[in-house]
């Protein structure tokens, strides 16, 4: 494993830009020094240097030439009760973009070396603050925008994960090292290993992993948001259905067909959850060039999409609609449809009856709705939650969100199931070694317990400079 760096580190920890107060965060063992050169506290009488752990001082930060560039609060922490492990020393300034500009020069010139993405985080890494799946956490924790992403996040950055894959991996250790010591008695032709409890425990792990396995779906789908496809012919009021959820003009809305000639995608939270909609190009027999690609495209996003949103004008309904029905629903297979009548602000209810008569047979949910007056949109809200099918998410849920735990866990998983039939046609036990250990190295590929510096430079590249 690589050993970090004896460097002193410095970033601006906060976001970009102006803002109130802004944190400067320095991270080594030359951390305190540094600062010290800069930093004159006020109303005490103890060095910098001599600072307490975890306590907090105010001063001026000064130049060389005893110029003040700001008042500022100072914290230490002392290594290795720090976040990364080191030395730490977090710097409050005013959030002024030249002030920490400043701030950042002086500290290069004094012999900090400006920290890349996500370094701060390795160090906590690789100093054993964390596992290797809590430090991603820390990135999925920083871009929650809904209850749910940051309830997974802060379960996993808080070990739950961790803890679950350690006790399956100890489990497999205790077993594997029975397995191998058998080896060395071959000639004697003895078991230390009981077969009858390594099959109860290998069904019991396969089982786990399984359910973690199956958890990416929901986990994938509420980091990412679930895709939800608007799709229907032209002018029937997808562009002004999107903008309403939106509460935003996204699309442009015109009476002129075919205004949608591309894919236009944004993400909303309804009650916790995040939906990303895609309006798509109406769907027509067309000899247009251009809009036969948005067309084309339409039919593309419907399959990637977990949820068909097919919008109809409740005033006049497709003379093409046996062709239409057949375009949406072979691309729809295996995906939630929900028929959505618009414009119902423009029919009686008698045309609404007969539109119930000629969709008797669909068996999905059918809402009537008014996108231009917003009428009934909260119901189409109420469907969209039920299609999605995501669970809640309590304090302690463990969900799988980060696609290459997912990866790992289907390796794993197989190798496990390796195991599972080597023990019914009683394999050797070489060979049931050789597949448990391959199931542990996958399961320890998540937590970082076994990395490489391409997988942890993939990593934390992806996180912002600072944390």
């Amino acid at each position: 494993m690589t050993h970090p760096s004896t460097a002193t580190i410095c970033a601006v920890a906060t976001a970009p830009g102006t803002g109130g107060i802004a944190v400067i965060r320095v991270s080594g063992p030359l951390a305190i020094e540094v600062v010290a050169r800069l930093y004159v506290p006020l109303r005490s009488t103890l060095k910098f240097a001599e600072q307490a752990a975890n306590s907090v001082s105010y001063g001026h930060i000064v130049t060389h030439d005893n110029e003040t560039i700001d008042d500022v609060l100072v914290t230490v922490f002392r290594a290795p009760n720090s976040y990364t492990g080191e030395d730490v020393v977090e710097i409050s300034c005013h959030g002024s973009v030249y002030i920490q500009q400043t701030l950042l020069e002086l500290l290069l010139k004094n012999g900090c070396t400006l920290a890349q993405p996500g370094e701060f985080t390795q160090r906590a890494f690789l100093n054993g603050k964390m596992d290797l799946s809590q430090a991603e956490a820390v990135a999925d924790l920083i871009a929650s925008q809904s209850a749910s992403t940051h309830r997974m996040a802060i379960h996993q950055m808080r070990g739950g994960f961790s803890h679950q894959l350690g006790t399956l991996r100890t489990h497999l250790l205790d077993f594997v090292s029975l397995i191998e010591l058998e080896l060395d008695f071959s000639e004697e032709d003895v078991e230390f290993a009981d077969r009858s409890q390594l099959k109860e425990l290998v069904v019991n792990i396969e089982q786990h992993i399984t359910r973690l396995a199956d958890s990416f779906r929901v986990g994938n789908a509420l980091k990412n948001g679930i895709p939800v496809a608007l799709v229907g012919e032209t002018n029937v009021g997808k562009s002004t259905l999107l903008n309403v959820l939106l509460n935003d003009d996204k699309a442009i809305v015109s009476d002129i067909h075919g205004t949608t000639r591309d894919v236009i995608e944004d993400t909303i939270s309804l009650r916790g959850v995040d939906f990303r909609f895609i309006d798509t190009a109406g769907i027509r027999k067309t000899t247009d060039t251009i809009e036969s690609m948005g067309i084309e495209r339409t039919f593309k996003k419907i399959e990637q999409a977990s949820i068909v949103l097919w919008i109809l004008d409740a005033t006049s309904l497709s003379e093409h609609m046996e062709w239409l029905t057949d375009k949406i629903y072979r691309k729809s297979e295996g995906k939630k449809i929900i028929l959505v009548f618009n414009k119902i602000d423009k029919i009686t209810l008698e045309e609404r009856e007969v539109l119930d008569q000629l969709f008797a047979n669909y068996d999905g949910e059918r809402i009537y709705i008014s996108a231009k007056k917003r009428e009934n949109t909260h119901l189409l809200e109420d469907a969209l939650l039920r299609a999605s099918q995501i669970p809640e998410i309590h304090p302690g849920d463990l969900i799988v969100s980060n696609l290459r735990h997912y990866e790992a866990l289907q390796k794993a998983l197989a190798a496990i199931r390796r195991v599972s039939e080597g023990l019914e046609n009683g394999l050797g036990s070489d060979f049931l070694s050789q597949d448990i250990r391959e199931c542990m190295f996958h399961l320890g590929t998540i937590t970082g317990q076994i990395s490489n510096d391409e997988i942890l430079g993939n990593i934390f590249s992806k996180f912002c400079i600072g944390k």
